[in-house]
């Protein structure tokens, strides 16, 4: 049974100490991938808004260095959507993760994959993509070739659930553009994805990143069903609590559980930042319930902000498209969005803090401006 109960202001901040939202950490880029376990990256640009928030000194070339060094790549892994994982991470966890993409894959598709023998599709996306890397579009196109009479999207679709692709830089880059192309992670960091992966570990590691957590919670996270009995047997190696609900909070027991009070500063995160996805019960940071918009961007242009540790609103950038001379620095104005008016001190703390994550998107910039104005209507 569980010990202590933890309120749900309690859970923030142990969530937010460890997710170095109280305080910036000096740890590297590629130590806070690994902390995290891996950053939410379908919008490419998102993990450089989300290192920049969480670390002391942190410069965009030390990201896109990884990439290039082939220390970190994108590919489907939690929840099926696209992360940004430390080269031993993605193929640690990878296989662990990939019945809940194949899962939602044959979902999406059934009707395309009647009578598909899948171990041969695979086998032949290796193939074609250890040949030279492909888009989703190429690589479909020869699959059909193949496959005669099926779609080519569908066929793409269940290469990516069937074999462990990474996009390749440029993609991901900062200040640089390219097609998404794809390989093996095989090909790309020339190991092969791990025989015998470790669940208990993984687990493990979610909750340094995101406990206290609920069983719940962790499947959220990872898209994974059926935890109940792995942290049955995790249990009396765990800190376990109760929360207000009364449901198991599971936790390392030495993790940091700051006192409830501690200030939580202004935190600017980017579009899909995990902190906003990987627990069941959201309420810790989005105690209203606030519908969490999707946004279609590169993920350095739009976000959410925390004020006193919840999500709070809504940050954009714009630039005028027009009125300048070529060569000249583009304006920048970043407008925050809030779902309540916030006090001259929150003010304060936002321009201030605002004004950092200008200088990281836009360093050139004059006179970077920042406006308040509501939220819109969900």
């Amino acid at each position: 049974m569980p010990g202590a109960t933890l309120t749900r202001r309690a859970v923030n901040r142990a969530t937010l100490a460890r997710q170095h939202l109280l305080e910036r950490t000096r740890a590297t880029a590629l130590q806070e991938i690994a902390h995290l376990g891996g950053m939410q990256a379908q919008a490419p640009l998102a993990p450089y808004v989300g290192l920049w928030t969480r670390l002391y000194d942190f410069a965009p070339a030390d990201l896109s260095a990884l990439y290039e060094q082939r220390q970190v790549v994108r590919l489907a892994l939690m929840r099926g959507t696209i992360h940004l994982a430390t080269a031993e991470d993605a193929l640690a966890w990878r296989p662990l993760v990939e019945p809940v993409i194949v899962r939602g894959t044959e979902s999406a598709f059934a009707k395309h994959y009647d009578g598909l023998d899948r171990a041969a599709l695979a086998a032949t996306a290796c193939e074609l993509t250890e040949q030279a890397p492909r888009t989703f579009a190429e690589l479909g196109a020869l699959l059909a070739e193949r496959f005669p009479g099926r779609d080519p999207a569908a066929l793409a679709q269940a290469a990516r659930a069937h074999v462990p692709l990474v996009q390749i830089p440029p993609r991901g880059l900062w200040g640089a553009s390219g097609r998404i192309a794809h390989t093996t992670a095989r090909a790309w960091l020339g190991r092969d994805v791990h025989q015998r992966p470790d669940l208990d570990a993984m687990l493990l590691r979610y909750l340094a990143a995101f406990g206290p957590a609920t069983v719940m919670d962790a499947q959220a996270w990872s898209g994974l069903t059926r935890l109940r009995e792995v942290f049955d047997k995790l249990r009396p190696d765990l800190y376990v609590a109760a929360g207000e609900s009364g449901a198991e909070l599971f936790d390392l027991p030495d993790a940091p559980r700051p006192d409830p009070d501690t200030p939580a500063p202004a935190r600017f995160l980017p579009e899909y930042d995990n902190l906003l996805f990987s627990h069941a019960d959201r309420t810790r940071v989005n105690p209203a319930a606030h519908r969490i918009p999707l946004f279609p961007g590169n993920g350095a242009a739009l976000g959410y902000y925390l004020l006193d540790g919840v999500w709070a609103g809504l940050w954009r950038t714009e630039r005028p498209r027009t009125g300048r001379a070529a060569s000249a620095p583009a304006q920048i104005t970043l407008t925050l969005q809030h779902f309540a008016k916030p006090t001259a001190a929150a003010r304060d703390q936002l321009t201030d803090e605002g004004l950092r994550l200008l200088a990281l998107l836009a360093p050139d910039a004059p006179s970077p401006e920042i406006r308040f104005a509501p939220a819109p209507a969900p």
